[in-house]
């Protein structure tokens, strides 16, 4: 993505767990590994909001298109429990659309979703 997009999209990519009783972080990375945990539950308030009442299947995704700074920008299901969390923490999806570059540069994204709905992460 950040190759076609000639910058990065997401500079914060993290691997969650969602199973009763809390989230569990498998992998992070990005700026801010000691913040993320204490702050995940703001940082992932206006996401799980486009999510609310929704059901995804794996390889599904979601974009919040004004989420700002550390906000969650996108997820894709990647798992029964699991979920990839993207974030642009410099801008917003609407920022990222509003480049022409950004059509070539979602292709990466959608094969990766696809990946992930033919062999789920276990």
């Amino acid at each position: 993505m950040d190759v076609l997009y000639q910058k990065p999209v997401f500079d914060e990519w993290v691997i969650l767990s969602l199973k009763t009783g809390g989230a569990n972080v498998a992998f992070y990375s990005g700026m801010r590994p000691e913040e993320f945990v204490n702050e995940l539950h703001a940082d992932s308030a206006m996401l799980y909001a486009a999510m609310d009442g929704r059901h995804y299947e794996i390889g599904d995704f979601e974009f919040v298109q004004e989420a700002k700074g550390t906000r969650f920008d996108a997820c894709i299901r990647v798992g029964a429990e699991t979920y990839v969390i993207c974030n642009n923490t410099c801008g917003t999806i609407s920022d990222l659309r509003a480049d022409p570059r950004w059509r070539e540069a979602q292709k990466p994204f959608v094969e990766l979703t696809e990946k992930f709905r033919s062999d789920p992460l276990v």
